[in-house]
């Protein structure tokens, strides 16, 4: 086996500290670092509600203590700010729901982290993703976990070859309850330590509530249908296509079934609403493909695809138009929303991305 130097990125959690540990168990001369994403790290979540803390990066440090690694920390905070806490405030100003995740692996981790590494001389990244890589003679596929629940490969979904190609992910054979156990054998100190979830650089867990100190208010009218004027709301950008709950909303609707975010419009500041059918959509555009498991489709492509980060996958063919794809699913998905990434799979294995620009 050839010897490769790898930089392990440490978030402070579980997954990656097991991650590092396997990628040294395996022989490479591994180096830990802990990217620290916060400008203000106390302003970041703690314990378990998310990652970018003091707290985080100390238990990182102890990992690579314990694995006998030489462990850094790197400061991103300036990059993190505007590649991932800007472009999410952005596309929620227009009107969009955007996967700060996904952005953080594309511009983060995979971009700005690998090349620093690369120019530093290593060999490869590893993270501690749940997800595989199948090695090919054309390339490197990235492939679902073995652990559904914990499958990450749609958030990766965003990578190209060339990075999927010095990129290591230890895990994505494992379950989650196999690394637990796996890093309280090897006595790391954050075998129990909680899941992070929901968005890292939120505080509170309150999107709305950092988006109105990001944008301001910006009153506008909740309609039906027929323009029916139902509420108010004091910024669009609260708002995500499928919503339910927080529509304060005081007039029942006529059926007294419930509604749902249909459509959001941020130059007029109006969200529409109604009834759960009018979420169908069978016909979706997205832009920005990057065909990391395939060479780009010639011509219609029969695929799964997944509209959303542990959501279900649909039957679909895919049509490229140059740097549209063309996305039309055999049976009706409901609450597509703009600014979300569409996988494309074989199986288990991601041919592709794009980001969503509209569904009908």
């Amino acid at each position: 086996m050839t010897t490769l130097r790898v930089l392990a990125a440490m978030s402070g959690g579980v997954d990656s500290a097991v991650a590092a540990a396997r990628a040294a168990d395996a022989g490479h001369d591994v180096t830990g670092v802990h990217l620290a994403l916060s400008r203000n790290p106390s302003s970041y979540r703690t314990g378990a509600r998310g990652c970018c803390t003091l707290e985080d990066a100390r238990d990182a440090r102890r990992a690579a203590d314990v694995i006998g690694i030489p462990f850094y920390v790197w400061d991103m905070a300036e990059r993190f700010h505007a590649d991932v806490v800007q472009d999410f405030v952005g596309e929620y100003a227009r009107g969009n729901t955007p996967n700060p995740c996904l952005r953080c692996n594309e511009k983060i981790k995979f971009a700005a982290v690998l090349d620093r590494a690369v120019a530093l001389g290593f060999d490869a990244v590893c993270t501690g993703h749940h997800a595989r890589l199948e090695r090919e003679l054309t390339g490197n596929r990235l492939v679902r976990s073995v652990d559904p629940a914990k499958d990450q490969s749609y958030v990766l979904a965003v990578l190209t070859g060339d990075q999927l190609s010095r990129a290591m992910f230890p895990l994505g054979g494992s379950t989650k309850d196999q690394v637990r156990k796996e890093a309280a054998d090897r006595g790391l100190g954050v075998a129990d330590k909680p899941d992070s979830h929901d968005v890292c650089f939120i505080a509170d867990g309150d999107t709305r509530g950092f988006l109105r100190e990001q944008l301001g208010s910006a009153p506008g009218n909740i309609v039906d249908t027929d323009g029916v004027v139902l509420g108010q709301h004091d910024g669009s950008y609260g708002f995500t296509i499928g919503q339910r709950k927080g529509l304060h909303i005081d007039r029942p609707a006529a059926d007294g079934r419930p509604r749902f975010v249909l459509s959001i419009e941020p130059v007029s500041r109006t969200v529409t609403v109604g009834p759960a059918e009018a979420l169908d959509v069978t016909e979706i555009e997205a832009r920005r493909p990057v065909w990391s498991g395939c060479a780009p489709p010639d011509g219609p492509l029969d695929c799964l695809v997944q509209l959303r980060a542990h959501g279900e996958v649909h039957p679909a063919v895919c049509t490229r138009d140059g740097d549209v794809v063309r996305i039309s699913l055999r049976e009706p998905a409901r609450g597509v929303a703009p600014g979300q990434a569409a996988v494309f799979y074989d199986g288990d294995a991601v041919l592709g991305s794009a980001t969503i620009t509209a569904g009908r």
